[in-house]
């Protein structure tokens, strides 16, 4: 899950170098963080946060065949 949310996130983004995700599995679910610039957060969430939503909407089906719970946090 972490290189798929890596991947979206430096196609996104003016500065990708700057793109860091972390992955922590916790007993109910899979928490996947991910930190851009802070002049990049606009693109990453999207207008009243519709990339965001769709980000989370793919790990959420990719995740699926793995019969886990993946929670993706967009943090600054």
């Amino acid at each position: 899950m972490k290189e798929l949310v890596e991947i979206i996130a430096k196609s996104l983004v003016d500065h990708p170098d700057e793109v860091v995700v972390t992955e922590t599995e916790t007993d109910k679910a899979l928490v996947v963080e991910l930190r851009v610039a802070s002049e990049d957060m606009g693109k990453v969430i999207g207008k009243q946060g519709r990339i965001a939503k769709a980000i989370r909407t793919v790990v959420k089906a990719a995740a699926t065949k793995d019969d886990k719970k993946v929670v993706v946090e967009i943090l600054q």
